[in-house]
C-alpha cells in the first residue's frame, strides 16, 4: 500500500515536503495535526503520532493493519544472490599448505624419474597432496 491509501482515510491532511504530510490522528481526539507520515523512496511508510499513539493503534482506527505500511512484494520477482562462503584459509596459509603439498609432489616425481621404486605410502601420500592442492585452488577460487 502506498502513502496515498492511508491519506485517503486521515483528517485534515497537509503537504510537509516531498513525500511527508501531517494529519490528525484517528487514535485519539486530535484537536490539531499531530500524526506525521512519510513515504520512503522504497515505498515504507512511516507513521508517528507526537501524542503518542501506538502505530497499530493508529492503523487500526482506519481499519488497516502493519502489512500496510509495506509495500507488496511482486510475484515472481524474486532474485537469488550468490553469497560468498567465508573463507577458512587466509592467503598466506593456502601458500605455505600449496608449497609443501606441491613438494611432497616433486619428491615423488623426482624419485620416480630415478628409476626408484615407489611406495605404496608414498603414492598415497602423492595422492593426497593432489587432492589437498585441488582444495586450496577449490577454497581460494573466485
Amino acid at each position: 500500500m502506498s502513502a496515498a491509501a492511508l491519506l485517503e482515510r486521515l483528517d485534515k491532511v497537509q503537504r510537509r515536503g516531498t513525500d511527508q504530510w501531517s494529519a490528525r490522528c484517528p487514535a485519539h481526539d486530535d484537536k490539531g495535526p499531530s500524526l506525521s507520515i512519510k513515504e520512503l523512496p522504497d515505498g515504507v511508510v512511516l507513521l508517528h503520532c507526537f501524542a503518542g499513539c501506538e502505530v497499530a493503534e493508529v492503523l487500526a482506527a482506519v481499519g488497516l493493519d502493519i502489512a500496510a505500511l509495506f509495500p507488496p512484494k511482486p510475484v515472481g520477482d524474486y532474485t537469488i544472490t550468490k553469497t560468498k562462503k567465508p573463507r577458512l584459509l587466509t592467503a598466506s596459509q593456502a601458500l605455505e599448505i600449496l608449497a609443501f603439498e606441491s613438494l611432497i609432489c616433486a619428491m615423488v616425481t623426482a624419485d620416480a624419474c630415478h628409476g626408484e621404486a615407489i611406495s605404496d605410502t608414498d603414492k598415497t601420500r602423492a595422492l593426497q597432496a593432489v587432492g589437498r592442492i585441488q582444495s586450496i585452488v577449490a577454497e581460494v577460487a573466485v
